[in-house]
């Protein structure tokens, strides 16, 4: 008896076939695994619930907006204390300057009382 072999182009044809598979397999598997990492399930129970997103974006706001407050306060203020520093050192023009910007400030600050 003798063994028939299997034809040469039938053995790559399943091969290349096989490879396709699993290059698919893998691409579909890292697709789902960034899906899940980017977390787009949770956002699309979220737009099914619009008082919830509603809420959480008056939240937000409302933290952007005392954050942006409490910043400027602070650089304001070193700004200010920059200007008394240079103003007490008395330089020619440019102190003169600064004094007036700082007295300006402090009278603006005076006036507005809370």
């Amino acid at each position: 008896m003798t063994q028939q072999k299997p034809e040469a182009g039938h053995d790559k044809l399943s091969d290349t076939a096989e490879e396709k598979v699993n290059v698919m397999y893998d691409m579909t598997l890292k697709w789902a695994q960034q899906l899940e990492q980017s977390r787009i399930i949770e956002y699309a129970e979220l737009l099914y619930h619009p008082w919830s997103l509603i809420w959480r974006n008056v939240l937000a706001g409302m933290a952007r907006g005392v954050g942006i407050a409490i910043g400027f306060t602070f650089f304001a203020a070193t700004i200010i204390y920059i200007l008394q520093i240079l103003g007490a050192l008395n330089l020619p023009i440019i102190g003169d300057y600064i004094a007036d910007i700082v007295r300006i400030v402090q009278r603006q600050l005076e006036l507005k009382t809370f």
